[in-house]
Parts: C-alpha cells; sequence; structure tokens
C-alpha cells in the first residue's frame, strides 16, 4: 500500500490542475489522506478539529465568505490553515486567490493551486485518484483479461496454461490487463480492480516463444491498463476422482482485498477448449447476474416432470 502520493505525481496526471504559486515547492510535498478538505468552520476561527493534512479546497463558497473579513482576520485564518502538513491549497472555478493567502501560504512553503473546473467536480476527481493510489495493494499469481467488457482473472498452477488460454481469448476479440502478476488494489467496498506492474505492462510470456507484446502485435485494442475483477476462474488439473459442479448449482468465491469475488473452479484436461470454456463461463455469469440462471431453469423443468409424473401414476 503506497503511504503517500506526492504532490508531482498528483499534478502531472490530473491536467486541470494550475500552478498559482509556489511551483518550486511542489516536490516537496505529499498528500497522504485521500479525503479533500473544505475549511468552511476554518475561515469562521474554529481549529479545533481542522485536518491539516488534507488538501485544503477552496470554493466559491469559502472565497466569498473570505472576503467579507477584514484583512487582519482573513491573514490569521490562513496562517493558522497553513500548517507544515498542508500539502497544499487548491482555488476551483478559477477563483481570485485572497492576497493574504498567498502571503501565508509563501511563508509557510506551502504551493498553491488552481483549477477551472467546479468544487464538487473536482473533489470527486481527486479524491477517486487518490484512493486508487493511496489504496491497499498486493499481487496476484495469474492472468487478467476482460471479456465482454468483464474482468476475469484466471489463476492456477504453473503449467496450468493460463497464458496459452489468454492468448487464444485475445485471438478472439478479448483483451490483455496483465500476465503472471496482477496487481490488485480496492477500489471502494465493492469494487476491486487489477493491473499490469508497470514493468510487464502489455507483455505476455509463452513458454517455448518467450516474451511477447500483445500491443505490438495485435494493436492497442487487444489491451487495457486495468479493470474491475468480476469473476475468478481456477484452472486445476483434471483429478477422475473429484466431484466436480455439473449443474452450477456451487457458489464459490475468492477473498481478494477484503472483497468476496465469485471463483469458477475449471478442470485442465487434454482435448478441453479452455478458452471457449472460460468465455462461456464468463457469459454464464453475466446472464446470472441479469436473472437468467439456467440450474434455476433446469430444476424448475425438473421438478416440473415430477411433479407431472406424480400425476399421471395417481
Amino acid at each position: 500500500m503506497a503511504d503517500k502520493v506526492e504532490l508531482t505525481e498528483l499534478f502531472e496526471d490530473n491536467n486541470v490542475l494550475h500552478v498559482f504559486q509556489g511551483k518550486e515547492l511542489i516536490k516537496n510535498r505529499a498528500v497522504t489522506v485521500s479525503d479533500i478538505y473544505r475549511p468552511g468552520l476554518e475561515l469562521t476561527g474554529y481549529f479545533d478539529f481542522y485536518p491539516s493534512k488534507r488538501i485544503q479546497l477552496l470554493g466559491r463558497t469559502e472565497i466569498s465568505y473570505a472576503a467579507m473579513l477584514d484583512h487582519e482576520t482573513r491573514l490569521h485564518v490562513f496562517n493558522k490553515m497553513a500548517t507544515l502538513d498542508t500539502p497544499c491549497f487548491l482555488i476551483s472555478r478559477s477563483l481570485p486567490v485572497p492576497k493574504e493567502l498567498t502571503e501565508a501560504a509563501a511563508r509557510n512553503g506551502i504551493p498553491i493551486l488552481t483549477t477551472s473546473e467546479s468544487t464538487t467536480y473536482i473533489m470527486s476527481v481527486l479524491t477517486q485518484y487518490l484512493r486508487e493510489h493511496l489504496a491497499q495493494r498486493t499481487s496476484i499469481h495469474g492472468v487478467l483479461v476482460e471479456i465482454n467488457g468483464m474482468g476475469v482473472l484466471i489463476t492456477g498452477a504453473s503449467g496450468a496454461g493460463k497464458s496459452e488460454t489468454a492468448l487464444a481469448l485475445i485471438q478472439r476479440g478479448h483483451r490483455l490487463i496483465a500476465d503472471d502478476r496482477v496487481d490488485v488494489y480496492q477500489r471502494d467496498h465493492d469494487t476491486v480492480v487489477g493491473e499490469a506492474p508497470k514493468i510487464l505492462n502489455h507483455l505476455m510470456e509463452i513458454r517455448g516463444i518467450g516474451i511477447i507484446d500483445i500491443k505490438d502485435m495485435f494493436g492497442v485494442g487487444a489491451v487495457k491498463d486495468h479493470t474491475e475483477i468480476k469473476l475468478v476462474i481456477k484452472l486445476e488439473n483434471w483429478d477422475p476422482k473429484a466431484n466436480y459442479d455439473r449443474l452450477g448449482f456451487d457458489q464459490d468465491t475468492r477473498e481478494i482485498c477484503n472483497i468476496e469475488v465469485p471463483q469458477v473452479t475449471i478442470p485442465v484436461k487434454v482435448g478441453r477448449n479452455l478458452e471457449i470454456i472460460i468465455e462461456i463461463a464468463a457469459l454464464n455469469f453475466r446472464a446470472k447476474q441479469m436473472g437468467f440462471d439456467a440450474s434455476v431453469t433446469f430444476q424448475q423443468q425438473l421438478a416440473k416432470l415430477i411433479a407431472e409424473n406424480e400425476k399421471n401414476n395417481n
């Protein structure tokens, strides 16, 4: 898990931000909290619970209220807001920056950023950005592909055919996210996202061939930087003594970043077309999410047949 986001990185990744003052200070500041704060109460002089480690966002309401204060009060308030922990001040809607804020920020070595975007919009964008970059992260051995817009994580023992199966799926028009190692993080309470490590981005290892670049070989439409993981496909060697699910009633999950993700186990056997089976498993999972469950239909038809047989026997 990243413990901070450099302000330089935040600025470079969000081109709606502009430096108003303190460009040379950006490289020395970092953000450690994902929440953005609008210091309304602080402008009135209440600092008991001031969250100084957050980006301080001033919109139309804050700037308008500050304009009503006298010079000395504004200077006093902004000096108290400009702490050593404060990453930066951000002014939305291209509003005028109070002179007292520029003085307080310069005195305490804090940069001031501006944006033409609305306060609500920039707050949402930066919060989402910081949550993703400060989120708990872990790595999983597997291959992540996007099948018809749905992220599918293929796992299994080394040599189970994960990469070869993913390559066949790419040839069928689906997308590669990550091969061999998948970096995952929790976006929110219900969503886990997977992406490739930077060093492995768009690359795939095929035994006997070596490293291939999927983007160069199949085009930009065959790759994607990240995707939500909706389904896990676990490949395991065929065991004739094992009792595999044949009707689809079993519901299995795998915990990833404290989120239970549905999992389907597929036995690997010579002659089985894994890419088609995985493609069908993904389509079947989506159908179930939409309320079309073939196993339920089968169960209903079976119950109906049993009821008819009982009626005829009586």
